[in-house]
């Protein structure tokens, strides 16, 4: 299993959202790189769902439920279907990421901007640590 981070504003579509609808098509993503993490998601793999505009939060994960293919309102971007997995009981925050500087190459970290991106598993051992409940 390969893992992943998927930004979103959670006033636009949140966490919540996915969780009542079960599953969405994850689009939108105009970057480069962040569509070249797309196009690396297979199905079942994990992608953490992290709420940005305020929040700078881990909350919840899903899992990829098809593979890429090409965004049918947009031929030069790409898509997963998304469906919900799981909330953080508490949200794992930016700000503690950074301070246990653990991670300082961490893409979340180093560009925070970026909408999509791999995550390495020691990034996935040390959350699994940090929320007993995550459960790739």
């Amino acid at each position: 299993m390969n893992y992943f981070l998927a930004k979103s504003d959670p006033l636009t579509y949140s966490l919540a959202d996915l969780e009542r609808e079960g599953e969405c098509i994850w689009d939108g993503v105009k970057n480069a790189q962040a569509l070249q993490a797309i196009r690396l998601m297979q199905v079942g793999d994990c992608v953490l769902i992290y709420h940005s505009q305020g929040e700078s939060a881990i909350v919840g994960w899903a899992k990829v439920s098809t593979g890429p293919r090409t965004d049918p309102k947009d031929e030069k971007s790409v898509v997963v279907d998304l469906a919900y997995a799981g909330k953080l009981a508490e949200p794992l925050t930016l700000p503690f990421i950074k301070q246990s500087g653990l991670f300082p190459d961490l893409l979340l970290v180093r560009n925070s901007r970026l909408s999509t991106m791999a995550i390495p598993k020691e990034f996935i051992a040390w959350l699994l640590k940090q929320r007993k409940e995550f459960r790739p």
